[in-house]
């Protein structure tokens, strides 16, 4: 009875001839782990590993959410009973005071109009803010106009359930909108 190599194809007169064979021409290498890890730290590694994974979703969704371009509030749910310190904003007015403003300007008022723009991310006109800043001179019950960062359009006026976005500034349209109430 012969004794066959499969790996180089040779065959030899005993089972010994064989195995001395493999030893020295096809030594069968047993790896072992670097490491040993106990099937419990396996599965904390694997928890830690998917917590990790959720957390880090969830900071990207948040800076996506965060820097997004949107449009101001036409409406009034999740408002807040606040007021803002003045008609004309250097600073972006929250959204839970403009939807308060939207619902009654002032807090006890008309509903209001609010005039957002954003020159952060659109090239304004250097006449621009004032211009804007005149309509709310001339509205002070119920007009505010305020910065408003990461929109889609430079100019968004804004009156409950209603906007009006405008790429440049439009004296007929703002004022039709304004007193269309």
């Amino acid at each position: 009875m012969d004794f066959y190599c499969k790996i180089c194809e040779r065959s030899f007169d005993s089972e010994e001839a064989l195995k001395m064979h493999n030893d020295a021409k096809h030594p069968v290498e047993i790896k072992k782990p670097l490491v040993s890890v106990s099937k419990k730290t396996k599965i904390q590694i694997r928890n830690w590993s998917i917590a990790v994974g959720i957390i880090l979703l969830l900071v990207i969704g948040a800076v996506f959410l965060a820097n997004r371009k949107s449009l101001p509030p036409t409406t009034i749910e999740g408002h807040i009973e606040v007021s803002p310190p003045s008609h004309i904003l250097k600073e972006p007015m929250s959204i839970t005071v403009q939807k308060h403003m939207l619902e009654h300007a002032d807090g006890s008022g008309p509903p209001g109009v609010v005039i957002n723009y954003d020159c952060e991310n659109f090239e304004c006109e250097p006449d621009l803010i004032p211009k804007l800043e005149e309509f709310a001179k001339k509205y002070p019950e119920f007009v505010y106009v305020a910065p408003f960062k990461n929109m889609k359009v430079k100019i968004a006026l804004t009156r409950l359930n209603r906007i009006l976005t405008l790429d440049s500034y439009n004296e007929v349209m703002i004022e039709k909108f304004i007193k269309s109430g």
